[in-house]
């Protein structure tokens, strides 16, 4: 496994875990993502493959195996959201750019039944810190579904500022979407912790 600076990492804060994915994620990787088809689905990539193709058993190392190889190859630093130890979600780090830019993009995903307790927004906030004080970036930017109230929520928390407005930006979920851009540098941390915005979340899952 090569390493460069950032990655591989692993991340954590109470009851929250953010590390490289494993091929032995694929049982409870596919668990998730097929009990969450309708709260995911809509926020997807499009595909001409059925939900169940994409998030079976056999599809994990083809995708484990991809993510690796951008990690390696120094554009992607992605990350296992684990709660309580159990896998909750990904956080990817993409589209990582250094020279003069030092720039990145950040996307998510969680357990719908794990929704609202402040996991993400905590999760996330690690991931930033991350991003600038160990990958040595300068601008993280997550761009964001105007219909997707939830995500936007996250950002919100976190006090990320609305940067603009992409038209048609997106191939999701069958057709181009618009997003809206938030983004944060580090000089709008001043030195600070992005992770001291968002309260550590209780340990312990809510039965659905």
């Amino acid at each position: 496994m090569t390493a460069h600076r950032g990655w591989p990492a692993r991340l954590s804060s109470g009851p929250i875990t953010l590390r490289p994915p494993r091929l032995l994620d694929a049982k409870a990787w596919s668990e998730v993502r097929l009990r969450n088809e309708r709260w995911l689905a809509p926020w997807e990539p499009t595909s001409s493959n059925s939900w169940q193709e994409r998030n079976s058993t056999g599809a994990w190392p083809q995708l484990n195996g991809a993510l690796k190889r951008a990690a390696r190859n120094g554009t992607m630093v992605p990350f296992m959201l684990l709660f309580d130890d159990e896998i909750a979600g990904q956080i990817n780090v993409s589209n990582i750019v250094h020279g003069v830019q030092r720039s990145c993009t950040i996307g998510y995903w969680v357990d719908g039944a794990l929704a609202g307790r402040g996991i993400v927004p905590h999760a996330l906030a690690l991931v930033i810190d991350h991003c600038f004080l160990e990958i040595g970036l300068h601008r993280v930017e997550i761009d964001i579904r105007p219909e997707n109230a939830p995500s936007l929520r996250v950002v919100e928390k976190l006090g990320l500022r609305r940067e603009g407005y992409h038209e048609r930006y997106l191939d999701i979920d069958g057709g181009w979407r618009d997003h809206v851009a938030f983004a944060v540098t580090v000089e709008e941390l001043n030195g600070r912790r992005m992770a001291l915005r968002a309260p550590v979340p209780r340990s312990g899952r809510v039965p659905g």
